[in-house]
């Protein structure tokens, strides 16, 4: 073998001894640049992170956004004051209500549904003066309709109590109420409201 030649293969060989702790010291921290991948999330959005999978993806969830629904309806009321009894006022109320795209919990997690609710409640009330508070008692009866064209989901009904309570002021010809009600069921939390009116009485 020519000497030129033993002399190319003894640097190689020793080119090739020094560069293996490079190359080790490299894929070591190839390795630990995955792990760190891994941690990470590869999307991160505004939803709360609920659990990390050994592949490296991580799941996320938030509560259901629904669309914006509607709520419409009617409220009757009708009252009468005794002769011997002037600071004191009887009444019953009457109402209806449909709601589009109510969120309502069943077992195999929460539907949209179209609601339908009817009531009746008793209000009773003082006198003193121009000011006047009230209170209110009554039921309601609601269905549920599910919405989509899923056969498995099905209707939700149920009897719920209806509480409240409010004040109104008369001056000469006007009387303002301001009134809360509540109904209790999860399914119709969004009629609980609070609600200012003006009336002009004839």
């Amino acid at each position: 073998m020519h000497p030129d030649s033993r002399t190319l293969i003894a640097l190689a060989a020793l080119l090739a001894i020094v560069a293996l702790p490079c190359q080790a010291d490299l894929a070591l921290e190839l390795d630990e640049d995955k792990e760190i991948e891994a941690e990470v999330p590869a999307y991160g959005g505004i939803a709360q992170p609920l659990v990390l999978l050994d592949n490296g993806m991580l799941v996320q969830g938030d509560d259901v956004a629904t669309p914006d629904g509607a709520t419409s309806g009617f409220r009757l009321t009708a009252g009468f004051t005794p002769q011997n009894l002037p600071r004191l006022d009887l009444g019953a109320e009457v109402s209806y209500r449909r709601s589009d795209d109510v969120p309502i919990a069943g077992e195999d997690g929460s539907r949209l549904h179209d609601t339908t609710s009817l009531g009746g409640s008793l209000m009773a009330g003082v006198r003193v003066g121009a000011l006047g508070l009230y209170a209110k008692a009554g039921l309601a009866e609601w269905q549920g309709d599910p919405v989509g064209s899923d056969d498995r989901a099905e209707g939700s009904r149920g009897t719920a109590r209806i509480q409240g309570f409010g004040a109104r002021l008369q001056f000469r010809q006007m009387v303002s109420r301001l009134e809360f009600e509540q109904i209790d069921a999860p399914a119709l939390e969004h009629l609980n409201l609070i609600s200012a009116s003006i009336h002009f009485p004839f």
